[in-house]
């Protein structure tokens, strides 16, 4: 009996399996990779990674998928059930080394941006989403596709590949464009917790400036955000947008 895929999970299932071998490339797939895969969806790409590396955790919310998934479960895949965002993704064993997958839309940002720091044994990232968010993840400053994923995301890895995807792959094609982007990991800045909350803070209101934003999220007085941006050489008047990643860390630090 056919699937049909569920809007509100955001499901768009793979169908094409002509686009696995750029997965593939993308990913730089080790036989020795332990790869955690969110959104399963009906095992295709699951099939292929497991194919391609020593282990897959395979993560789907969906349990009337399970026939299409349990076929696929075996030494060398570990099916887990549940919401990506709510499981201990951190406790799993073998500990997984590359997140590559076909993100459902409605938590492709958040699923990349808490892995950053809650799966530090990430080194790359392979991942379909739409179009948008790929461009986000790498904007520069002063674009309007820059915002908060594009400083964190950039403060911990390294873009290393990108490839527009047709909306043709999957099955129900979906109303936007979308891209394969993949980044490799680079060391967090000290106090990376500290400089997220600076982050959020301040493209949480991107229309203004930066101690309005910093005071408006009670992340520091309006003086004391004029005062620490005036430390990294930065005039009261400056918007989040016009900040280079680096000088969040070098803000948080101020404040």
């Amino acid at each position: 009996m056919p699937v049909v895929p569920k809007k509100q999970l955001g499901q768009h299932f793979l169908a094409d399996e002509n686009i696995l071998g750029v997965i593939g490339r993308l990913a730089e797939l080790e036989p020795t990779d332990v790869v955690l895969e969110i959104g399963a969806g009906l095992g295709v790409l699951t099939r292929f990674l497991a194919g391609s590396s020593a282990h897959v955790h395979a993560v789907e919310l969906d349990r009337s998928l399970e026939p299409h998934l349990r076929p696929h479960a075996s030494d060398g895949v570990t099916l887990h059930w549940g919401d990506a965002l709510a499981l201990d993704l951190a406790a799993l064993r073998p500990t997984p080394t590359k997140l590559v997958a076909n993100l459902p839309y409605n938590v492709a940002t958040p699923v990349v941006v808490e892995s950053l720091e809650g799966l530090p044994s990430l080194e790359l990232w392979c991942v379909m989403v739409q179009r948008e968010v790929a461009d986000r993840f790498f904007a520069s400053p002063s674009t309007k596709a820059y915002s908060a994923v594009s400083v964190l995301v950039q403060l911990a890895a390294r873009k290393t590949g990108f490839h527009p995807v047709a909306r043709t792959v999957f099955r129900p094609p979906p109303n936007v464009d979308s891209a394969l982007v993949a980044f490799r990991r680079l060391p967090l800045p000290p106090g990376f917790k500290s400089v997220k909350l600076v982050v959020e803070a301040s493209f949480a209101h991107r229309r203004k400036t930066l101690p309005n934003s910093l005071a408006l999220a009670g992340l520091a007085g309006r003086q004391q955000g004029v005062e620490a941006l005036a430390k990294i050489g930065r005039a009261a008047n400056v918007r989040a947008e016009e900040l280079e990643p680096g000088e969040f860390v070098a803000l948080a630090a101020a404040l």
